[in-house]
């Protein structure tokens, strides 16, 4: 039993690679969907299920037997590359089957934060996981002209009103990055100016950290208990596999 807990904590790391290898090789491992840990009775393909919550959006099945927040904030490095290591794997091997739900809250750090969660949030439900992902995977092109751009401007942006967003967007051509995903100037422009989804979105933001005491992001939360120390893909890889582990499995290095 110590190899096949091994063995589901190695597959969470290593992703989508581990379908290539032979089948004899692949007992109980997480990231692959022909293993005895997955359920390979065709079912109902959860990652693409998206609904909209009090604080925020759930991916996946809302009755899976565990069911993940994670608190993350647009400008944040971290939560960048957290999505970009963590989505695939979790989405095939835990999403995708049902096992688990994975509830996405923004967490609103300066006036940036706002302006990309009203465009993350702009336009229907469906599109969010899209939306979210888009723009994490090009935040570094977006938060690198936002640092370069006159002190002046920052400052008016920084006002955080509606007409401040507007102006944000153009010149940081967050509202063409969804543009060109065929959403309107218009729809666009819509959802920055809602001053009521925004006050929504920092009220949630807020509530979150008095309820639960975010440290920073990303952070998350295991059916609904904050987990300690947990901000990165590698340690919540961890977490993950002990929480799927077959009873009686040894914990890692025992």
């Amino acid at each position: 039993m110590r190899t096949a807990f091994v063995a589901l904590s190695a597959g969470l790391a290593a992703g989508l690679a581990v379908l290539a290898a032979p089948a004899a090789a692949q007992n109980q491992d997480l990231s692959n969907p022909d293993s005895n840990f997955v359920d390979t009775t065709p079912t109902k393909v959860w990652q693409a299920e998206i609904a909209q919550t009090e604080r925020g959006h759930l991916i996946g099945n809302p009755e899976a037997e565990a069911q993940l927040i994670e608190f993350m904030s647009y400008t944040c490095p971290h939560c960048a590359e957290f999505a970009k290591e963590a989505g695939p794997s979790m989405d095939l091997v835990l999403i995708a089957p049902g096992k688990l739900g994975v509830e996405v809250r923004p967490v609103i750090r300066n006036w940036l934060d706002m302006t990309v969660s009203l465009l993350v949030q702009c336009g229907d439900v469906a599109g969010f996981k899209d939306r979210h992902r888009l723009f994490l995977y090009t935040q570094d092109e977006w938060l690198g002209r936002a640092a370069n751009a006159p002190r002046s401007q920052q400052a008016a942006w920084a006002r955080g009103d509606a007409a401040a967003r507007l102006s944000a967007a153009r010149a940081l051509d967050l509202d063409d990055t969804l543009a060109k995903k065929g959403m309107s100037l218009s729809e666009i422009d819509a959802c920055l100016s809602d001053d009521a989804a925004a006050k929504r979105i920092a009220q949630n933001s807020l509530a979150d950290k008095t309820d639960l005491g975010i440290p920073g992001t990303p952070s998350f939360a295991l059916d609904g208990e904050l987990l300690d120390k947990v901000h990165s893909w590698e340690a919540l890889r961890g977490v993950l596999a002990a929480r799927y582990a077959p009873a009686g499995a040894p914990a890692a290095g025992e």
